[in-house]
Formats: structure tokens, sequence, C-alpha cells
């Protein structure tokens, strides 16, 4: 290296000195993260029926794989779908209610738009099996021709390095996302590295792929997240590099980035936990918890079958000096069987195999049933019933109950999707500086284009109140985070209740009193549509989510409908 180069590298942030020391902080954190990852490819390979691996096979020719465990990840990504969730942005402050109204529009066009009910998908499947799922949240500068947009993306955590002992990735002082890339295309992208700098420094953890992967072609490119408070202020950093290369670096850069990487001062991941455990950011999953029943359910299997299979197989014992024609006895194609002198009872000799006793089969349905209790599994939450139940609002009630374990999973997802979802604003504040164009349902139902940029969320001045000037304003946002979807039994059910109202003439004008006064007492969704409905006296059919926002009840009306309630009985 050149003395100009050095020279010019000292007054840098980042150089040479500080790369070595990332990498020295970056094996470091690889190291203390050993187990997850080792915890993480065996998941794997419980997941691919593959566990026998795991462990010493009684018979190395028969390893039945039961895929009870399976069928517990299968049905709560389903029951995780079917609660897909969407966004209500509401405002803080009565200014900001025409902004919060495009926001809820646009948000969900942008998430369609990087195909984001496959990525949330993806992360379900990752976070039940493994414990924790992680969302990467990035403005992509190559996006809509180079205008820029925002894309998420799910991230395994194998490539993801932060510090150990943190419960929330935010704490981490450094965070650091690794991935390979093609050394010909990194060449090609970066003139400054040469092919001395294209090496592999950091050895990653790999799954068991069941195709040939080959890595020898390929360069680890690190991404370095780090945070600096600067006057009281954090600040977060991003730097690239391969090896001891920089090919990147914010810090560097303080004219184009002096509110960091991004302003909004968060690393760009979020992670989605199942079951949380202290002194780390991840958790456990379904597979961690189900294993060891299911590798008992899996001994059992492989004892009863061996035994029903020893026990359907003929065999024999015969004497050394005996006088049967072993291979003719062997066919059994063959009607006669040769001997030579007389037959003796002692022969030939059946060799009898004791059939196993009942109580290993009860043994091993009793643990069928105590992973499917432990799990939340049950028949019920499934779809099937044993009690021969049909209706659709009993099958709900029963899924309901039994669903307690899902609704706490797709609670913890719903708070993830609300960071995903802040992280969003806040990268359109920053970067939707030239207007885009979106299309977005209408009050009439209809499309409508509109064009959007972050003007409303930029820092408003709030002028001057007796002569003090008030200073800037900048908006935020609270997220209500509801399921876009329901199941088919929900749907019933709520469509029994309308018919039940309906019949019950809660829509009649005259008996509006009385309708909204037990309906004061009930709770079901989409409850304040039915008393904006009685109470404007629209009609049903015609009413619709496009209807202005629900004024409040005054209290006449309540009064009154207390009144009917305490003295009259609908019919």
């Amino acid at each position: 290296m050149s003395e100009t180069k050095k020279q010019k590298e000292k007054k840098l942030p980042i150089g040479e000195l500080q790369l070595r020391e990332a990498s020295r902080i970056l094996s470091r954190y690889k190291r203390d993260k050993v187990s997850l990852e080792q915890k993480i490819i065996s998941n794997e390979e419980w997941w691919k029926l593959r566990h026998w691996n795991e462990h010493n096979p009684l018979d190395n020719n028969f390893k039945p794989a039961s895929a009870w465990l399976w069928n517990v990840v299968v049905s709560k990504h389903a029951d995780t779908m079917e609660s897909y969730p969407e966004p209500n942005i509401l405002p803080r402050m009565p200014d900001d209610i025409e902004e919060a109204k495009l926001l809820s529009s646009v948000i969900p066009l942008i998430l369609e738009q990087n195909d984001f009910e496959s990525v949330y998908s993806d992360v379900q499947w990752y976070k039940l099996k493994q414990g924790t799922g992680a969302y990467g949240i990035f403005w992509d500068t190559e996006k809509n021709g180079g205008l820029g947009d925002i894309s998420v993306k799910k991230v395994d955590l194998l490539s993801l390095f932060w510090e150990g002992g943190v419960n929330d990735i935010q704490d981490s002082r450094n965070l650091f996302y690794v991935n390979l890339c093609d050394n010909d295309v990194l060449l090609s992208r970066y003139p400054e590295l040469t092919e001395k700098d294209l090496c592999d420094k950091v050895e990653m953890a790999k799954y068991r792929y069941d195709d040939h992967v080959d890595t020898s072609g390929k360069s680890a490119v690190v991404d370095w997240y780090y945070k600096k408070n600067i006057g009281g202020r954090t600040l977060l950093h991003y730097c690239k590099f391969v090896g001891d290369t920089l090919l990147f670096s914010s810090e560097n850069l303080p004219e184009e980035y002096p509110e960091g990487w991004y302003a909004h001062g968060l690393y760009p991941f979020v992670f989605d936990t199942l079951f949380d455990i202290e002194g780390t950011p991840c958790g456990y999953g379904y597979i961690d918890i189900g294993k060891d029943a299911q590798m008992q359910i899996d001994y059992l299997n492989h004892s009863i079958v061996n035994n029903a299979m020893l026990a359907s197989k003929p065999r024999y014992f015969i004497r050394g000096d005996g006088s049967v024609n072993e291979e003719e006895f062997a066919d059994w194609s063959r009607d006669f069987v040769h001997t030579n002198g007389n037959l003796g009872k002692d022969s030939i000799l059946s060799i009898d195999v004791n059939p196993i006793n009942g109580i290993f089969v009860t043994v091993l349905n009793n643990k069928i049933e105590e992973l499917k209790e432990t799990l939340g599994n049950r028949d019920a939450t499934n779809g099937g019933t044993s009690s021969g139940v049909t209706a659709a609002s009993a099958i709900a009630a029963m899924q309901e109950a039994g669903g307690k374990l899902t609704r706490d999973s797709t609670r913890s997802a719903y708070c993830a999707y609300r960071q995903i979802i802040l992280q969003c604003i806040e990268l359109i504040r920053e970067f939707y500086d030239a207007p885009r164009f979106f299309r977005i349902t209408g009050s009439a139902g209809g499309f409508e284009f509109a064009s959007y940029s972050n003007a409303g969320l930029i820092p408003k001045y709030q002028g001057e109140t007796y002569g003090v000037d008030m200073g800037y304003r900048l908006p935020v946002f609270d997220i209500h985070i509801s399921a876009q979807k329901s199941n088919p039994y929900s749907k019933l059910s709520q469509n029994e209740l309308a018919l039940q109202f309906f019949n019950q003439g809660f829509f009649d004008p005259k008996r509006a009193d009385m309708a909204l006064a037990c309906l004061e007492m009930m709770d079901f969704p989409r409850k304040e549509n039915i008393i904006r409905m009685i109470t404007e006296g629209i009609s049903p059919a015609v009413s619709s989510e496009v209807s202005p926002p629900l004024p409040r009840l005054t209290e006449d009306i309540l009064s009154r409908a207390r009144e009917h309630a305490a003295g009259s009985v609908l019919p």
C-alpha cells in the first residue's frame, strides 16, 4: 500500500485496521452462536423426517419416521396463514388523519410488491421449526429503475451474527449479515477488488443438503451494522467488506449520510420469536419441545413393527445331521420336499416369536396423545371432532377454545409485523422524496390512482402561540394489526350471527334503542359497523366499509337504550 493511500486511510473513520477489528468481533460472535447453529441444522433434519441420523438406530435397515411432529408444524402454519395480518395506521393528531388513511392504503401495496405473503409464510415456517423467524427491511436503491424502494426479505439466522447475552437484537453493539457471493460477480461490481482479496475468511455453518453445494468459487461478503452515540443521539452506520478490503462505509461519507445509514437508527432486522428464552433474542419452537416424544414414538413403532415382521415370517431350527432337503423346504413353489431316512420330530422345529404385549401399543398411543396435547395439536383445532359435532358455530367454538397456543403465536407474529410497518414508515419518511403512484381502493369501492410522497411525514412547523415559536412536530402513528383472512368456520359463525340479528329485528328502526342496548353487551368482529347502521338507519345491504367513520353515540340515545334494556326484552 502506497504512503499516500495510508495517509488518506488514516483520515477516514473506517480503514483496514477497523476492518480487522470487525472481523475479530465477528469471529467472537460466531463462537458464541455455535450451539444455536447446531440446533437449527438438527431441527431441519427433524423437519425432513431424517431424525434417525441424530440418534443411534436400533436397526440400521429399519428406521420408521412417523410424522406426528411434522403434522404439528404443518397445522400451526395453516393456522398462522389464516390470520395473515394487515395494518391499520391510526393518527395521534387530528392533522394526520388523511396521512394515516393514505398510509393504510399505500403500505399494503408496498408489501404486495415485495410478495410479502410469501415472505411471511417462509418466515413462519422457519419460526415454527426453529423458534425464531427473522425479517430484513432494507432500502433497495436498484428498485424501480434506480428510483429505489423498500425491500422486505426473509433472513436465515445462520447468516446473522450478534452480541451474545442480549435479549433484544437492537441492544447488540454490532450486527453482521454475511452472504456468499460469486467471485466473478464481485470482481465485476467492485473494480477495487483483486483475486487476492477474494478469500472466504468466515466459515459459515451449512445445512445438510441433498444436492452437492459447491462454494469454492464464492467469497463471504460481510454487511456490518453498528451504532454510535453522538451528542446523545444514536446513529446507525453500515459497512460492507470482503476480507480486509473495504467496499463501502457510510461513516466515511458524512456529507452524504449525516444521519447515518438509516435515519431511524435501528438495525434493519426484526425477530419474531415463538417461545422466548432469557439471554438471547432467539426462542425455541415446536420441534425443540416435541422431539423427545416423537423419538419415543418412533422407537416404539420400531419395536412393534419389527416384532410383527419377525412373527409374520416363519423360521425353523434344522438339525445339522437331519435328512431334510433344505433347498426344497425353503422353496414354497415345490409341492414335495425330499428326505433321506426317517423324519424325526426334532429334525425340523419352528421358531416361535412371542407377540408383543398389548400394553406397549397402549403406551404408543399415549405417547401420541402426549405429543398432541403438549403442542396443542388436538383434533378440534385441525377440524376433526370425536363427538360428531357438525354445526359451524359449534365447531368454531371448539376451535376457539382449543387454539390458545395458536393465538399466542399469532400475537407474537403481529408484534413483529408492527415493527416491520414502523420501519417501513420511517423509510418512506426518509426516502420518498419523489412522488410515486399507487393503485388504491377508492371511496366507492373502485380503483383510484394516487400520487404519494413523504411530504406529509416530514416535520411540520407549528407556528407561534402568543409570540412563542412552537417549533416542529414530527407526525407519528399508531399501528393496529388485524387478521386479513378468517377461517371458513369463523365466517359461517359470523353469517349465522348476522341472520340471528335479522330474525330478532335488530335492523327494524322501531327497535333501534333495544338493539343498541343489546349490542352494548356483546363482543364480535366489526361490531362498530352494526352499531353505525342501526344508529344512522342505513340498510345493511347498502352499508359497507366505505361509509363515514362511526360517530359517538349521543348521551340521550345511550340513556334511552339503557332504560329499554332495564325494562324491556327483545322478542
